[in-house]
């Protein structure tokens, strides 16, 4: 969910929720009657990430408006890696346009930033998109048999493509209540043996309850939330 190569390698596997995963987008089919989509609302988040064969981290999750617009940002720190992500948007009709994304990684005090301005976004960039995949979720026909399709930019501004489903509605408990969810599961088009299961807070969207990433039939990454702050 960079480009000096050793450090960006190993800086994956510690953001595979935050870096490699939260790159979600694009359009799924409509229902019949799609009700109106939940309006966003400011929230200061945090989360706990858990990632296989690394430390874990606390990642900040804040969503705020700026006039017309929104302003999603990420952001982790552990003792030799630290990334962060922020994605400017704004809502159209229920439509959500990328306005500016950038993001910065480093390892060991070595790494990369990029930015992409609204002429190269040509799709949503992928905090735009995880916010706009968790307003839709369940609004549209998007079953195991019959997916969505998603696109999204990665921070170089390429396209990716995931597939998604949704899941029944569910309970979880997290440190910081329980809560009922809208569940979803995405899978890598390119590389079947890994996808990734996401429960969406109902009424704030781009709230993550929880995620969990699985490759080649393991749990890599959990991402859980353990603070939450409405704005």
């Amino acid at each position: 969910m960079p480009c000096i190569n050793k450090p960006t390698t190993a800086l994956a596997p510690i953001g595979a929720l935050f870096i490699g995963l939260l790159t979600l987008g694009g359009a799924g089919k409509a229902a019949a009657d799609t009700p109106e989509l939940e309006a966003p609302r400011p929230f200061e988040a945090s989360y706990r990430l858990e990632v296989r064969g690394w430390p874990g981290a606390t990642v900040r999750h804040t969503l705020a408006q700026e006039g017309l617009h929104w302003l999603s940002s990420m952001r982790f720190s552990v003792a030799v890696a630290k990334g962060e992500e922020r994605s400017r948007f704004a809502l159209e009709d229920d439509q959500t346009r990328s306005l500016y994304y950038s993001s910065s990684y480093s390892l060991f005090g070595i790494g990369d930033s990029y930015q992409l301005d609204e002429n190269e976004l040509s799709a949503l960039d992928r905090q735009a998109a995880l916010f706009d995949l968790s307003r839709r979720a369940g609004h549209e026909q998007c079953t195991e048999s019959a997916p969505c399709d998603i696109v999204f930019l990665d921070h170089r501004g390429r396209d990716e493509q995931f597939q998604y489903y949704t899941n029944p509605t569910t309970t979880v408990t997290t440190p910081a209540g329980r809560f009922e969810s809208k569940s979803v599961t995405l899978q890598d088009v390119e590389k079947p043996d890994r996808h990734l299961e996401i429960s969406f807070h109902p009424e704030w969207p781009g709230l993550l309850l929880s995620a969990e990433y699985f490759k080649d039939g393991r749990r890599d990454t959990t991402i859980t939330l353990t603070q939450f702050n409405p704005g």
